[in-house]
């Protein structure tokens, strides 16, 4: 059990100490405290930099945006799941690629001439083809696509099985008695 010792008692400042004039030797300093930031302002700093940091680009600028917040909604909805041809792995709501603005503005333009949502991706898929959405439909042609992550799992878990299921090696044959007699002489000539 350990026990804390007693802080010695604050230090009374000398006459020459409370004149701000250093004492004959020695020098003059000037001890700047800091005082450091505490944990929980630490940890709210690197929380907020994390949110920041985690809010998506939104690269829709203003001179894009509808003036019907239903529509602009809409058009909002359709372009995440639209992919930036230029970027490959963003939508082209958070690309600032030039032909991702374009797309924005092509499905603006058709909300605006009234057009449903899925008349806009079928639209923009047959100009551009099945590699613009974000999500592609489930066809024949891309049934390996949809099932590589369930092939994969399986794959996993049957490889573990059969590890797991696999005989252990056999234990040592314990020594013949020639073998033991031959390591007895062998320790012996090692010992002094």
């Amino acid at each position: 059990m350990r026990h804390a010792l007693p802080s010695p008692a604050p230090r009374r400042p000398t006459s020459k100490e409370t004149t701000g004039l250093p004492a004959a030797g020695q020098e003059c300093r000037v001890q700047l405290r800091s005082r450091p930031w505490s944990h929980s302002a630490r940890l709210s700093c690197l929380c907020l930099l994390l949110a920041v940091l985690a809010m998506p680009a939104g690269a829709v600028e203003p001179d894009e945006r509808l003036p019907d917040g239903a529509l602009e909604a809409r058009a909002r909805k359709i372009s995440q799941e639209l992919r930036c041809l230029v970027c490959q792995n963003q939508s082209i709501d958070d690309s600032n690629a030039a032909l991702a603005k374009d797309l924005r503005v092509l499905v603006r333009e058709r909300l605006s001439a009234g057009d449903s949502d899925e008349a806009v991706l079928s639209f923009v898929e047959a100009r551009y083809g099945e590699f613009v959405l974000l999500r592609p439909k489930l066809n024949a042609h891309t049934l390996l696509l949809w099932l590589a992550p369930v092939l994969l799992l399986v794959g996993a878990v049957l490889g573990v099985l059969r590890r797991a299921r696999r005989p252990q090696a056999a234990a040592a044959a314990p020594l013949t008695e020639a073998e033991q007699r031959r390591l007895a002489e062998l320790l012996q000539k090692e010992q002094p």
